[in-house]
């Protein structure tokens, strides 16, 4: 049986959670119980206002706030005006850190990913801990990870976008 994601398991730095989390299972059980999953597949860590390529580098704004909140939450936001992408907060309050889900073994993207999942901009802000409409499931499975630099933050500068702060299952 699939033991779920407890909030300890997020309660921990971006650069540990990000890793751990590729080959859990993302679960939303929809409002006629039909549940979609996804094997997570690649991660991304955006650590702190020192990340150029954080969020939070601004700062907290309205947008942002949720960043410096409590672990093992969901952080979805709008990327180009229509894309949506779910990251999960991590690690300890007022210390502004997050994991953006970047793939599923089925669907490459991250905006791919959270449209099939069927994640949109509802979802922003909503606890995993005792969630029965979404939640991370983790059967055992262990993937070989490599690293390779961030996507999509040229404007972070040379250092932030070029460090290794995506994890990827090998194979993938």
């Amino acid at each position: 049986m699939n033991k779920r994601l407890d909030a300890e398991f997020f309660h921990r730095d971006a650069l540990d959670v990000a890793p751990d989390l590729v080959g859990k299972i993302l679960v939303h059980r929809l409002a006629d119980g039909t549940e979609l999953c996804e094997r997570i597949a690649e991660t991304e860590a955006y650590r702190g206002e020192e990340d150029k390529g954080c969020h939070a580098a601004k700062g907290r704004t309205k947008r942002t706030e949720l960043l410096y909140g409590e672990s093992g939450v969901i952080y979805v936001y709008l990327c180009y005006g229509m894309h949506w992408l779910m990251n999960v907060i991590t690690g300890e309050k007022d210390q502004p850190q997050g994991v953006l889900l970047r793939a599923g073994e089925r669907f490459d993207g991250p905006a791919k990913l959270t449209k099939k999942m069927q994640i949109d901009g509802s979802f922003n802000g909503v606890l995993l801990k005792g969630n029965e409409e979404v939640w991370f499931e983790d059967d055992g499975y262990r993937p070989k990870i490599r690293t390779a630099p961030r996507v999509g933050i040229d404007y972070a500068g040379d250092y932030w976008k070029d460090i290794e702060w995506r994890f990827i299952a090998d194979g993938k």
